[in-house]
């Protein structure tokens, strides 16, 4: 049985924990920040309340519009959420075909331009054009708007999320073809939400990422947390139309990292099966203008003040 307030599970940026209801958890966003599946020694002041009551503003959203449901019961502190819990059964293909109540292992990645990981798979020849749509032959620059939205499946059961084909996609999860097209059907009708909502403010939607339960009935419940500055990567619109890229995400973060040589270190290590390279704690500026960008885009996501 459960204890009130006990730890079950603690992440990258967020922990949670058990209510006195065992149907119930709590979702706790804490201060730290993560890139490269690295968390940072810095803290990010008020980033876990800016996180919660943007994911909470869009699930309250995604619900109102009906597209489909959501974990979330009640935000119980800016920096909380209580949520409906899952099943998580971690061994691949072992879901049972009438299992319901479950986290489905899989995250779903839409991409509207092309930035961030798939810029650099289409620089280092591991992709070409055409995998995101374009005429054979084709040079891409970055930040080139794709031409019809890109979704990809990713595991969660290993260390590091890996792209997977929609075969094997469905081997690890044991999701009928069905199931796993309603999933993806979803992500498209809630990022239309998104940029239909941000782009009243000036914003951006280049890419996120969703993760879903099976609920009563394997009807697809949304989870996790969205469309913030950890799962989404945003850009200013009026830039962007002057031709200039102006990343309005954690992007900068990791653009920090790129250009001190820590993230070609850690890519050679992972690449080469060696120790990881620890990743160094942020100088403060980084942090003071990190934590402005975090309560500034909260504004401009929710059209609310943090």
């Amino acid at each position: 049985m459960l204890l009130m307030g006990e730890l079950l599970y603690s992440g990258k940026v967020k922990q949670v924990w058990s209510t006195d209801d065992p149907e119930i958890i709590e979702f706790r966003y804490t201060n730290q920040i993560s890139v490269f599946d690295q968390v940072i020694p810095s803290l990010i002041p008020r980033k876990g309340e800016s996180l919660n009551r943007a994911s909470c503003h869009w699930f309250g959203l995604i619900e109102e519009e009906g597209i489909c449901k959501t974990h979330v019961i009640e935000m119980n502190a800016p920096d909380r959420v209580l949520a409906r819990r899952f099943d998580v059964i971690r061994e691949p293909g072992s879901i049972p075909k009438d299992a319901e109540n479950f986290f489905v292992p899989l995250e779903v990645i839409c991409r509207h331009y092309l930035a961030g990981t798939a810029w650099r798979r289409y620089q280092r020849g591991d992709v070409t054009p055409e995998h995101f749509g374009f005429d054979q032959g084709e040079v891409l620059q970055e930040g080139v708007r794709l031409p019809e939205p890109f979704l990809e499946v990713s595991t969660k059961f290993e260390k590091f999320d890996r792209n997977l084909g929609r075969e094997e996609a469905l081997t690890i999860s044991n999701l009928d073809p069905e199931e796993l097209d309603a999933i993806l059907e979803i992500v498209l009708e809630v990022d239309s939400v998104i940029d239909r909502e941000t782009s009243k403010r000036g914003l951006i939607h280049v890419d996120g990422k969703k993760e879903f339960a099976l609920g009563p009935g394997r009807e697809p419940v949304l989870i996790d947390s969205f469309g913030t500055l950890d799962e989404d990567r945003w850009w200013d619109a009026e830039s962007y139309e002057d031709g200039e890229i102006v990343q309005l995400s954690k992007e900068a973060v990791r653009k920090h990292y790129i250009e001190t040589g820590h993230h070609a270190a850690l890519y050679e290590a992972r690449q080469s099966n060696s120790l990881e390279p620890p990743i160094p704690a942020l100088p403060d500026d980084i942090i003071a203008s990190t934590a402005e960008l975090y309560a500034s885009m909260f504004q401009r996501l929710t059209g609310e003040a943090l």
